[in-house]
Protein backbone atom coordinates (compact mmCIF):
# COMPACT_ATOMS: atom_id res chain seq x y z
CA UNK A 1 0.00 0.00 0.00
CA UNK A 2 2.95 2.42 1.26
CA UNK A 3 5.00 1.73 -2.25
CA UNK A 4 1.52 1.92 -4.20
CA UNK A 5 1.31 5.56 -2.52
CA UNK A 6 4.80 6.02 -3.23
CA UNK A 7 4.54 5.23 -6.65
CA UNK A 8 1.19 7.39 -7.25
CA UNK A 9 2.91 10.51 -5.38
CA UNK A 10 5.63 10.43 -7.58
CA UNK A 11 4.47 10.19 -11.07
CA UNK A 12 1.65 13.25 -9.86
CA UNK A 13 4.08 15.19 -8.76
CA UNK A 14 6.11 14.95 -11.93
CA UNK A 15 3.18 15.69 -13.84
CA UNK A 16 1.95 18.34 -11.95
CA UNK A 17 5.47 19.99 -12.21
CA UNK A 18 6.01 19.61 -15.40
CA UNK A 19 2.28 21.05 -16.28
CA UNK A 20 3.43 23.93 -14.46
CA UNK A 21 6.90 24.73 -15.78
CA UNK A 22 5.72 25.04 -19.09
CA UNK A 23 3.40 27.09 -18.40
CA UNK A 24 5.33 29.06 -16.57
CA UNK A 25 7.94 28.80 -19.83
CA UNK A 26 5.04 29.82 -22.19
CA UNK A 27 4.40 33.49 -19.73
CA UNK A 28 8.28 33.73 -19.50
CA UNK A 29 9.51 33.32 -22.58
CA UNK A 30 6.90 33.14 -25.21
CA UNK A 31 4.99 36.25 -23.36
CA UNK A 32 1.24 34.30 -23.58
CA UNK A 33 -0.90 36.54 -20.75
CA UNK A 34 -1.68 34.67 -17.35
CA UNK A 35 -4.95 36.06 -17.18
CA UNK A 36 -7.43 36.87 -20.17
CA UNK A 37 -7.90 40.89 -18.78
CA UNK A 38 -4.08 41.21 -19.72
CA UNK A 39 -5.41 41.08 -23.69
CA UNK A 40 -6.52 41.94 -26.80
CA UNK A 41 -9.52 40.03 -28.24
CA UNK A 42 -7.63 38.48 -31.40
CA UNK A 43 -10.26 36.76 -33.75
CA UNK A 44 -8.18 33.87 -35.89
CA UNK A 45 -10.07 33.93 -39.54
CA UNK A 46 -9.50 30.63 -41.66
CA UNK A 47 -11.26 30.76 -45.28
CA UNK A 48 -11.59 27.28 -46.91
CA UNK A 49 -12.00 27.00 -50.67
CA UNK A 50 -12.86 23.69 -51.75
CA UNK A 51 -13.78 22.71 -55.30
CA UNK A 52 -13.40 19.80 -57.86
CA UNK A 53 -11.05 20.00 -60.98
CA UNK A 54 -12.67 19.98 -64.61
CA UNK A 55 -10.62 20.09 -67.86
CA UNK A 56 -7.65 22.57 -68.41
CA UNK A 57 -5.60 24.55 -66.16
CA UNK A 58 -6.76 25.93 -62.99
CA UNK A 59 -6.72 29.27 -61.75
CA UNK A 60 -8.33 30.17 -58.17
CA UNK A 61 -9.10 34.22 -57.27
CA UNK A 62 -9.71 35.30 -54.08
CA UNK A 63 -10.72 39.05 -52.41
CA UNK A 64 -8.74 39.70 -49.78
CA UNK A 65 -9.92 41.76 -46.74
CA UNK A 66 -8.61 45.68 -46.40
CA UNK A 67 -8.65 45.67 -43.08
CA UNK A 68 -12.40 47.69 -42.95
CA UNK A 69 -13.89 49.43 -39.60
CA UNK A 70 -10.77 49.81 -37.43
CA UNK A 71 -9.91 45.90 -38.15
CA UNK A 72 -6.09 45.08 -37.82
CA UNK A 73 -4.31 42.48 -39.58
CA UNK A 74 -1.55 40.56 -37.59
CA UNK A 75 -0.47 37.84 -39.89
CA UNK A 76 -1.47 35.91 -42.61
CA UNK A 77 -1.07 32.35 -43.82
CA UNK A 78 -1.53 30.62 -47.00
CA UNK A 79 -1.73 26.92 -47.66
CA UNK A 80 -0.62 26.35 -51.39
CA UNK A 81 0.91 23.10 -51.73
CA UNK A 82 1.40 22.13 -55.54
CA UNK A 83 0.15 25.60 -56.50
CA UNK A 84 1.78 28.79 -58.04
CA UNK A 85 0.86 31.58 -55.61
CA UNK A 86 0.95 34.93 -55.92
CA UNK A 87 -0.55 38.27 -53.91
CA UNK A 88 -1.41 41.04 -56.17
CA UNK A 89 -3.04 44.45 -55.65
CA UNK A 90 -6.32 44.96 -57.69
CA UNK A 91 -9.14 47.85 -57.57
CA UNK A 92 -7.36 49.35 -54.29
CA UNK A 93 -7.30 45.86 -52.78
CA UNK A 94 -5.28 42.97 -52.53
CA UNK A 95 -6.17 39.65 -54.37
CA UNK A 96 -4.62 36.10 -53.85
CA UNK A 97 -4.33 33.79 -56.90
CA UNK A 98 -3.26 30.22 -57.06
CA UNK A 99 -2.25 28.62 -60.15
CA UNK A 100 -1.41 25.09 -61.95
CA UNK A 101 -1.30 23.27 -65.67
CA UNK A 102 -3.83 20.52 -63.99
CA UNK A 103 -5.46 18.88 -61.46
CA UNK A 104 -6.77 15.67 -60.98
CA UNK A 105 -8.52 15.83 -57.70
CA UNK A 106 -10.97 17.72 -55.59
CA UNK A 107 -8.87 20.31 -53.57
CA UNK A 108 -8.94 22.22 -50.66
CA UNK A 109 -6.74 25.53 -50.54
CA UNK A 110 -6.69 27.37 -47.07
CA UNK A 111 -5.94 31.07 -46.19
CA UNK A 112 -6.06 32.39 -42.26
CA UNK A 113 -5.43 35.65 -40.60
CA UNK A 114 -5.46 36.87 -37.06
CA UNK A 115 -7.18 39.87 -36.77
CA UNK A 116 -8.30 42.48 -33.51
CA UNK A 117 -10.48 45.48 -33.86
CA UNK A 118 -8.25 48.56 -33.13
CA UNK A 119 -11.43 51.05 -32.82
CA UNK A 120 -14.63 50.89 -34.16
CA UNK A 121 -14.18 53.40 -37.44
CA UNK A 122 -17.25 54.04 -40.03
CA UNK A 123 -16.47 52.49 -43.67
CA UNK A 124 -13.96 54.85 -45.31
CA UNK A 125 -15.21 56.98 -48.55
CA UNK A 126 -16.04 55.12 -51.93
CA UNK A 127 -15.96 56.51 -55.30
CA UNK A 128 -19.79 57.18 -56.55
CA UNK A 129 -20.53 55.57 -59.91
CA UNK A 130 -23.35 55.84 -62.66
CA UNK A 131 -25.47 54.14 -61.73
CA UNK A 132 -27.14 51.68 -64.39
CA UNK A 133 -30.44 50.25 -64.49
CA UNK A 134 -31.09 46.71 -64.99
CA UNK A 135 -32.08 45.10 -67.31
CA UNK A 136 -35.75 43.69 -67.15
CA UNK A 137 -38.23 41.79 -69.10
CA UNK A 138 -41.38 43.75 -69.54
CA UNK A 139 -43.57 42.44 -66.87
CA UNK A 140 -40.63 42.48 -64.38
CA UNK A 141 -40.06 46.27 -65.61
CA UNK A 142 -43.91 47.36 -65.17
CA UNK A 143 -43.41 45.63 -61.39
CA UNK A 144 -40.67 47.47 -60.57
CA UNK A 145 -42.03 50.99 -62.01
CA UNK A 146 -45.06 50.60 -59.84
CA UNK A 147 -43.02 49.61 -56.73
CA UNK A 148 -40.18 52.71 -56.84
CA UNK A 149 -43.57 55.03 -57.22
CA UNK A 150 -44.63 53.85 -54.39
CA UNK A 151 -41.58 53.69 -52.47
CA UNK A 152 -41.04 57.48 -53.27
CA UNK A 153 -44.53 58.80 -51.92
CA UNK A 154 -43.52 57.01 -49.09
CA UNK A 155 -40.12 58.36 -48.51
CA UNK A 156 -38.37 61.63 -48.32
CA UNK A 157 -34.61 60.52 -49.64
CA UNK A 158 -32.77 57.80 -50.59
CA UNK A 159 -32.11 56.44 -47.11
CA UNK A 160 -36.24 56.13 -46.54
CA UNK A 161 -36.54 54.76 -49.91
CA UNK A 162 -33.87 51.89 -49.52
CA UNK A 163 -35.28 51.60 -45.75
CA UNK A 164 -38.86 50.92 -46.76
CA UNK A 165 -38.01 48.80 -49.26
CA UNK A 166 -35.86 46.31 -47.17
CA UNK A 167 -38.85 46.56 -44.55
CA UNK A 168 -41.01 46.05 -47.52
CA UNK A 169 -39.39 42.42 -49.19
CA UNK A 170 -38.88 41.61 -45.74
CA UNK A 171 -42.69 41.58 -44.90
CA UNK A 172 -44.43 37.99 -44.54
CA UNK A 173 -46.95 39.38 -47.22
CA UNK A 174 -45.33 41.71 -49.44
CA UNK A 175 -47.45 43.96 -51.75
CA UNK A 176 -48.22 42.31 -54.96
CA UNK A 177 -45.09 44.20 -56.91
CA UNK A 178 -42.79 42.82 -54.33
CA UNK A 179 -43.86 39.61 -54.10
CA UNK A 180 -44.07 38.95 -58.03
CA UNK A 181 -40.00 40.77 -58.18
CA UNK A 182 -39.19 37.99 -55.49
CA UNK A 183 -40.56 35.54 -57.32
CA UNK A 184 -39.09 35.99 -60.66
CA UNK A 185 -35.26 36.34 -59.53
CA UNK A 186 -32.98 33.87 -59.16
CA UNK A 187 -30.56 35.00 -56.72
CA UNK A 188 -31.19 36.39 -53.11
CA UNK A 189 -33.42 39.39 -51.92
CA UNK A 190 -30.61 41.61 -51.68
CA UNK A 191 -30.14 41.46 -55.09
CA UNK A 192 -33.95 42.69 -55.83
CA UNK A 193 -33.20 45.34 -53.77
CA UNK A 194 -29.87 46.40 -55.93
CA UNK A 195 -31.87 46.23 -59.18
CA UNK A 196 -34.28 48.45 -57.67
CA UNK A 197 -32.30 50.94 -55.97
CA UNK A 198 -30.56 50.80 -59.71
CA UNK A 199 -34.15 51.48 -61.45
CA UNK A 200 -34.59 54.30 -58.56
CA UNK A 201 -30.99 56.26 -59.45
CA UNK A 202 -29.75 55.67 -55.87
CA UNK A 203 -26.08 54.42 -55.95
CA UNK A 204 -26.00 50.93 -53.77
CA UNK A 205 -23.40 47.58 -53.87
CA UNK A 206 -22.82 45.17 -51.25
CA UNK A 207 -20.73 45.09 -47.90
CA UNK A 208 -19.81 41.35 -47.84
CA UNK A 209 -18.18 39.98 -44.34
CA UNK A 210 -18.54 37.34 -41.52
CA UNK A 211 -20.70 37.48 -38.30
CA UNK A 212 -18.20 37.21 -35.83
CA UNK A 213 -19.34 34.03 -33.66
CA UNK A 214 -16.58 32.02 -31.50
CA UNK A 215 -16.11 28.05 -32.50
CA UNK A 216 -18.25 28.76 -35.92
CA UNK A 217 -17.46 26.37 -38.16
CA UNK A 218 -18.18 26.64 -42.13
CA UNK A 219 -19.80 29.88 -42.23
CA UNK A 220 -20.13 31.77 -45.21
CA UNK A 221 -20.05 35.49 -46.31
CA UNK A 222 -23.35 37.88 -45.15
CA UNK A 223 -23.78 40.89 -46.62
CA UNK A 224 -25.32 44.62 -45.68
CA UNK A 225 -26.88 46.75 -48.08
CA UNK A 226 -24.79 50.41 -48.51
CA UNK A 227 -26.56 52.84 -50.21
CA UNK A 228 -25.52 56.81 -51.46
CA UNK A 229 -27.89 59.48 -49.97
CA UNK A 230 -26.44 62.36 -52.15
CA UNK A 231 -24.07 62.70 -49.16
CA UNK A 232 -22.43 59.95 -47.57
CA UNK A 233 -22.63 55.94 -47.54
CA UNK A 234 -25.30 54.60 -45.72
CA UNK A 235 -25.45 50.86 -44.56
CA UNK A 236 -28.65 48.66 -43.73
CA UNK A 237 -29.01 45.65 -42.88
CA UNK A 238 -31.03 43.89 -45.72
CA UNK A 239 -32.92 41.48 -43.03
CA UNK A 240 -34.03 43.93 -40.85
CA UNK A 241 -33.22 47.85 -41.61
CA UNK A 242 -30.67 48.46 -39.47
CA UNK A 243 -28.80 51.31 -40.27
CA UNK A 244 -24.77 50.92 -39.36
CA UNK A 245 -22.08 48.59 -39.38
CA UNK A 246 -22.54 45.60 -36.79
CA UNK A 247 -19.72 45.35 -34.18
CA UNK A 248 -19.58 41.63 -34.68
CA UNK A 249 -19.80 41.85 -38.24
CA UNK A 250 -15.51 41.65 -39.94
CA UNK A 251 -16.02 43.50 -43.67
CA UNK A 252 -14.18 41.06 -46.45
CA UNK A 253 -15.37 42.74 -49.34
CA UNK A 254 -16.99 45.94 -50.12
CA UNK A 255 -18.79 46.63 -53.78
CA UNK A 256 -19.87 44.02 -56.69
CA UNK A 257 -17.81 41.52 -58.03
CA UNK A 258 -17.36 38.02 -56.58
CA UNK A 259 -15.33 37.28 -53.80
CA UNK A 260 -13.91 33.84 -55.06
CA UNK A 261 -13.48 33.04 -58.69
CA UNK A 262 -12.65 29.20 -59.84
CA UNK A 263 -11.45 28.55 -63.24
CA UNK A 264 -10.90 25.34 -64.33
CA UNK A 265 -13.37 23.89 -61.37
CA UNK A 266 -16.75 23.06 -60.63
CA UNK A 267 -18.98 22.84 -57.20
CA UNK A 268 -16.60 25.91 -55.75
CA UNK A 269 -17.51 26.89 -52.35
CA UNK A 270 -15.91 29.23 -49.80
CA UNK A 271 -16.28 29.15 -46.01
CA UNK A 272 -15.18 30.31 -42.79
CA UNK A 273 -13.82 28.73 -39.56
CA UNK A 274 -13.25 31.22 -36.63
CA UNK A 275 -12.19 31.33 -32.81
CA UNK A 276 -11.85 34.05 -30.22
CA UNK A 277 -8.70 34.03 -28.02
CA UNK A 278 -7.24 36.66 -25.57
CA UNK A 279 -4.21 37.65 -26.84
CA UNK A 280 -1.66 40.63 -27.01
CA UNK A 281 -0.59 41.63 -30.45
CA UNK A 282 2.83 41.39 -29.27
CA UNK A 283 2.04 37.68 -27.85
CA UNK A 284 0.47 36.34 -31.60
CA UNK A 285 3.17 38.10 -33.84
CA UNK A 286 5.59 36.51 -31.79
CA UNK A 287 4.05 32.85 -31.58
CA UNK A 288 3.85 33.29 -35.17
CA UNK A 289 7.01 34.38 -35.62
CA UNK A 290 9.08 31.93 -33.36
CA UNK A 291 6.78 28.69 -33.81
CA UNK A 292 9.25 26.72 -35.72
CA UNK A 293 12.58 27.72 -32.67
CA UNK A 294 9.84 26.62 -30.14
CA UNK A 295 8.20 23.33 -31.56
CA UNK A 296 9.09 21.18 -29.37
CA UNK A 297 8.34 22.93 -25.81
CA UNK A 298 5.45 25.38 -27.00
CA UNK A 299 3.28 22.87 -26.77
CA UNK A 300 -0.08 25.09 -28.41
CA UNK A 301 -2.94 23.89 -30.66
CA UNK A 302 -2.51 27.35 -32.96
CA UNK A 303 -0.99 25.10 -35.66
CA UNK A 304 -4.00 23.17 -35.78
CA UNK A 305 -6.73 24.23 -38.39
CA UNK A 306 -9.34 26.84 -37.13
CA UNK A 307 -12.04 24.20 -37.59
CA UNK A 308 -10.02 21.83 -35.00
CA UNK A 309 -8.84 24.61 -32.45
CA UNK A 310 -12.87 25.88 -32.05
CA UNK A 311 -13.32 21.88 -31.51
CA UNK A 312 -10.56 21.45 -29.08
CA UNK A 313 -11.98 24.62 -27.22
CA UNK A 314 -14.68 22.79 -25.88
CA UNK A 315 -12.78 19.66 -25.27
CA UNK A 316 -10.28 21.23 -23.66
CA UNK A 317 -13.16 22.07 -20.92
CA UNK A 318 -14.07 18.45 -20.05
CA UNK A 319 -11.05 17.47 -17.96
CA UNK A 320 -12.17 20.75 -15.60
CA UNK A 321 -15.54 18.97 -15.32
CA UNK A 322 -13.97 15.48 -14.56
CA UNK A 323 -12.30 17.02 -12.01
CA UNK A 324 -15.41 18.42 -10.31
CA UNK A 325 -16.80 15.07 -10.47
CA UNK A 326 -13.89 13.66 -8.62
CA UNK A 327 -13.46 16.28 -5.83
CA UNK A 328 -17.87 16.07 -5.62
CA UNK A 329 -17.76 11.99 -5.70
CA UNK A 330 -14.89 11.35 -3.53
CA UNK A 331 -14.26 14.25 -1.10
CA UNK A 332 -17.51 15.49 -0.78
CA UNK A 333 -19.61 12.18 -1.33
CA UNK A 334 -22.13 13.20 -3.71
CA UNK A 335 -23.93 10.22 -5.75
CA UNK A 336 -24.70 10.74 -9.06
CA UNK A 337 -26.18 8.60 -11.98
CA UNK A 338 -22.62 7.47 -13.36
CA UNK A 339 -19.91 9.38 -13.79
CA UNK A 340 -19.54 10.70 -17.62
CA UNK A 341 -23.42 12.12 -17.45
CA UNK A 342 -23.27 15.08 -15.46
CA UNK A 343 -19.84 16.28 -17.40
CA UNK A 344 -21.90 15.80 -20.56
CA UNK A 345 -24.94 17.38 -19.19
CA UNK A 346 -22.73 20.53 -17.92
CA UNK A 347 -21.43 20.37 -21.41
CA UNK A 348 -24.91 20.80 -22.57
CA UNK A 349 -25.29 23.44 -20.03
CA UNK A 350 -22.34 25.55 -22.14
CA UNK A 351 -25.13 25.49 -25.28
CA UNK A 352 -27.96 26.12 -23.94
CA UNK A 353 -27.19 28.12 -20.78
CA UNK A 354 -28.04 26.90 -17.49
CA UNK A 355 -31.83 27.36 -16.80
CA UNK A 356 -33.12 26.74 -20.27
CA UNK A 357 -30.71 23.10 -19.82
CA UNK A 358 -32.15 22.64 -16.79
CA UNK A 359 -35.72 23.10 -17.52
CA UNK A 360 -35.11 20.81 -20.92
CA UNK A 361 -33.38 18.42 -18.93
CA UNK A 362 -35.94 18.03 -16.35
CA UNK A 363 -38.70 17.82 -18.90
CA UNK A 364 -37.00 15.03 -20.67
CA UNK A 365 -35.91 12.80 -18.03
CA UNK A 366 -39.68 13.09 -16.42
CA UNK A 367 -41.57 12.39 -19.47
CA UNK A 368 -38.88 9.87 -20.09
CA UNK A 369 -39.26 7.92 -17.14
CA UNK A 370 -43.30 7.87 -17.02
CA UNK A 371 -43.05 6.29 -20.81
CA UNK A 372 -40.29 3.93 -19.55
CA UNK A 373 -42.38 2.35 -16.42
CA UNK A 374 -45.05 1.59 -18.88
CA UNK A 375 -42.53 -0.49 -21.55
CA UNK A 376 -41.65 -2.17 -18.38
CA UNK A 377 -45.21 -3.84 -18.31
CA UNK A 378 -44.04 -5.43 -21.84
CA UNK A 379 -41.27 -7.70 -20.22
CA UNK A 380 -39.06 -6.37 -23.16
CA UNK A 381 -35.57 -7.64 -23.29
CA UNK A 382 -32.89 -5.28 -22.36
CA UNK A 383 -31.35 -4.32 -25.78
CA UNK A 384 -35.11 -3.90 -26.98
CA UNK A 385 -35.77 -1.80 -24.46
CA UNK A 386 -33.07 0.44 -24.56
CA UNK A 387 -33.25 0.92 -27.83
CA UNK A 388 -37.12 1.56 -27.56
CA UNK A 389 -35.87 4.57 -25.19
CA UNK A 390 -33.42 5.96 -27.17
CA UNK A 391 -35.75 6.34 -29.93
CA UNK A 392 -38.62 7.75 -27.61
CA UNK A 393 -36.01 10.39 -26.35
CA UNK A 394 -35.38 11.91 -29.59
CA UNK A 395 -39.16 11.65 -30.63
CA UNK A 396 -39.13 13.86 -27.25
CA UNK A 397 -36.84 16.31 -28.56
CA UNK A 398 -37.98 16.60 -31.55
CA UNK A 399 -41.59 17.49 -29.62
CA UNK A 400 -40.12 20.39 -28.03
CA UNK A 401 -38.29 21.59 -30.57
CA UNK A 402 -41.13 22.34 -32.43
CA UNK A 403 -43.40 23.60 -29.73
CA UNK A 404 -40.74 25.71 -28.67
CA UNK A 405 -40.55 27.04 -32.62
CA UNK A 406 -44.11 27.66 -32.90
CA UNK A 407 -44.07 29.65 -29.52
CA UNK A 408 -40.97 31.07 -30.37
CA UNK A 409 -38.82 30.52 -27.50
CA UNK A 410 -35.37 30.00 -29.48
CA UNK A 411 -32.84 29.37 -26.83
CA UNK A 412 -34.90 26.14 -26.41
CA UNK A 413 -33.79 24.77 -29.91
CA UNK A 414 -30.57 24.00 -28.53
CA UNK A 415 -32.30 20.45 -27.02
CA UNK A 416 -30.80 19.26 -29.59
CA UNK A 417 -26.97 19.53 -28.09
CA UNK A 418 -27.97 17.25 -24.93
CA UNK A 419 -26.41 13.94 -25.39
CA UNK A 420 -29.64 11.76 -26.90
CA UNK A 421 -27.93 8.10 -25.80
CA UNK A 422 -26.61 8.88 -22.59
CA UNK A 423 -30.03 10.37 -21.87
CA UNK A 424 -31.68 7.68 -22.98
CA UNK A 425 -29.30 5.42 -20.58
CA UNK A 426 -29.78 7.25 -17.73
CA UNK A 427 -33.67 7.16 -17.80
CA UNK A 428 -33.06 3.59 -17.88
CA UNK A 429 -30.76 3.09 -15.17
CA UNK A 430 -33.00 5.36 -12.79
CA UNK A 431 -35.91 3.62 -13.88
CA UNK A 432 -33.76 0.21 -12.73
CA UNK A 433 -33.00 2.35 -9.72
CA UNK A 434 -36.77 3.19 -9.09
CA UNK A 435 -38.12 -0.40 -9.07
CA UNK A 436 -34.92 -1.97 -7.17
CA UNK A 437 -33.94 1.29 -4.48
CA UNK A 438 -37.33 3.38 -4.69
CA UNK A 439 -37.93 6.62 -5.39
CA UNK A 440 -35.40 8.28 -2.54
CA UNK A 441 -32.58 7.05 -3.98
CA UNK A 442 -33.73 8.25 -7.59
CA UNK A 443 -34.40 11.53 -6.17
CA UNK A 444 -30.63 11.42 -4.07
CA UNK A 445 -28.92 10.34 -7.21
CA UNK A 446 -30.35 12.11 -9.71
CA UNK A 447 -30.04 15.75 -7.60
CA UNK A 448 -26.58 14.80 -7.35
CA UNK A 449 -26.25 14.21 -10.89
CA UNK A 450 -27.98 17.76 -11.47
CA UNK A 451 -25.88 19.38 -8.54
CA UNK A 452 -22.71 18.33 -9.93
CA UNK A 453 -23.52 19.13 -13.75
CA UNK A 454 -24.08 22.84 -12.77
CA UNK A 455 -21.10 23.27 -10.46
CA UNK A 456 -19.06 22.10 -13.30
CA UNK A 457 -20.82 24.39 -16.17
CA UNK A 458 -20.03 26.73 -13.59
CA UNK A 459 -16.43 26.30 -13.86
CA UNK A 460 -16.15 25.82 -17.03
CA UNK A 461 -17.77 28.91 -18.10
CA UNK A 462 -15.54 31.09 -15.98
CA UNK A 463 -13.61 32.86 -18.64
CA UNK A 464 -10.22 32.61 -16.72
CA UNK A 465 -10.74 28.62 -16.98
CA UNK A 466 -11.52 28.76 -20.72
CA UNK A 467 -8.46 30.94 -21.46
CA UNK A 468 -6.17 28.89 -19.04
CA UNK A 469 -6.94 25.50 -21.07
CA UNK A 470 -6.84 27.19 -24.58
CA UNK A 471 -3.86 28.84 -24.28
CA UNK A 472 -1.77 26.48 -21.77
CA UNK A 473 -3.29 23.24 -22.27
CA UNK A 474 -0.12 21.47 -20.31
CA UNK A 475 -1.83 22.68 -17.75
CA UNK A 476 -4.46 19.70 -17.89
CA UNK A 477 -1.31 17.99 -17.21
CA UNK A 478 -1.04 19.16 -13.86
CA UNK A 479 -4.53 18.32 -13.14
CA UNK A 480 -4.43 14.86 -14.27
CA UNK A 481 -1.74 14.75 -11.04
CA UNK A 482 -4.05 16.32 -8.81
CA UNK A 483 -6.62 13.78 -10.11
CA UNK A 484 -4.62 11.01 -9.31
CA UNK A 485 -3.63 12.25 -6.00
CA UNK A 486 -7.11 12.73 -4.63
CA UNK A 487 -7.38 8.60 -6.52
CA UNK A 488 -5.50 7.50 -3.53
CA UNK A 489 -7.74 9.40 -0.88
CA UNK A 490 -9.67 6.58 1.45
CA UNK A 491 -10.50 8.89 4.64
CA UNK A 492 -13.62 10.52 5.12
CA UNK A 493 -15.64 12.37 3.38
CA UNK A 494 -17.79 15.61 4.11
CA UNK A 495 -21.03 14.29 3.68
CA UNK A 496 -19.94 11.16 6.11
CA UNK A 497 -18.78 13.80 8.58
CA UNK A 498 -21.81 14.93 8.87
CA UNK A 499 -23.60 12.03 8.99
CA UNK A 500 -21.73 11.00 12.33
CA UNK A 501 -21.31 14.21 13.61
CA UNK A 502 -23.08 13.12 16.62
CA UNK A 503 -20.70 10.10 17.34
CA UNK A 504 -17.72 13.10 17.30
CA UNK A 505 -20.16 15.02 20.22
CA UNK A 506 -19.86 11.85 21.97
CA UNK A 507 -16.25 11.76 22.34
Amino acid sequence: MIASRAKVGIVAGAMILFGLALTAYKVVRLDLPLWPGESREVWTIESKISFKPSDGPVDVELKLPTGLGGWVTLEEHFASSGFGFSVVEEGGGKVARWSRQSLEHPTTLYYKQQAYRARRDSLPDFPVRAVEPPLLEADQQAAMERLVMDLRDRSSGPATFAALLVQELARPQPSQDAEFLLGTYRETPLRVMLDVLAYAGIPAHSVRGIQLQDGRRRQTLSALLEIHDGNAWQLLDPATAGSGLPDNFFVWQRGDGAALRVMGGRDSRLEFALVRNSLSAKTVVSMEQRSDDFALLDFSIYALPVEQQGIFKGILLLPVAAFVVVVMRILVGIKTSGTFMPILIALAFLQTTLWVGLAIFLTLVSVGLWIRSWLSHLNLLLVARVSAVVIVVILLMAVLALISYKLGLDQALTVTFFPTIILAWTIERMSILWEEEGGREVMVQGGGSLLVAVMAYLVMSMRVVEHLTFNFPELLVSLLGVILLIGKYTGYRLSELYRFRDMANMK
